[in-house]
């Protein structure tokens, strides 16, 4: 396994739409491995291949406290969605943000396991909020498209000025 490099706001491969996955062989299953080390090490509860400049539609989470149920969605959809609820969201690609953010309650997903076998599964709560923010990340959307565009632009000069100092440190 190798810990993969998170693209972070305003990189414009965040905005790309991926492409699903063909089949699932060892290339995606390595991509699935090497994705939760990267969530786990950034300490986070999702990541989106996007994310890691992967242009495939491959989601892993892990919502437990202790670290080990990782959850793998390939090609991830939502079948239907209902109920509506404001949950605080993060991101591993805005790091330090955080914002209130309007959702589905529930949700019911299909998608494809780390054996290429299609499942579904219905989910509430923050599984809910989780699987439609990596969707999203699939679709090239992000949780600050949902702020308004003042909010998004100081996170954005926020974040460049961040990226610009870390730069300088390591020149």
């Amino acid at each position: 396994m190798s810990k993969l490099k998170i693209l972070e706001y305003p990189d414009p491969r965040l905005r790309r739409v991926a492409r699903p996955a063909e089949n699932v062989d060892e290339r995606e299953r390595k991509l699935v491995e090497d994705m939760l080390e990267t969530m786990y090490d950034a300490r986070g509860i999702g990541l989106a291949a996007t994310q890691v400049d992967e242009d495939v539609r491959i989601v892993v989470m892990d919502l437990s406290d202790s670290r080990d149920e990782p959850r793998v969605f390939i090609n991830p959809e939502i079948l239907d969605r209902s109920g509506s609820q404001c949950y605080e969201e993060g991101c591993l690609s805005v790091p330090g943000f955080y914002a209130e953010v309007t959702r589905a309650e529930q949700v019911k997903v299909g998608a494809l396991d780390i054996d290429g076998k299609p499942y579904e599964l219905e989910a509430d709560g923050l599984l809910a909020v989780c699987i439609q923010h990596e969707i999203d990340h699939l679709d090239g959307k992000m949780f600050i498209d949902y702020l308004s565009p003042l909010k998004r632009r100081m996170i954005g000069k926020k974040l460049r000025k961040q990226q610009n100092s870390r730069e300088k440190a390591t020149a």
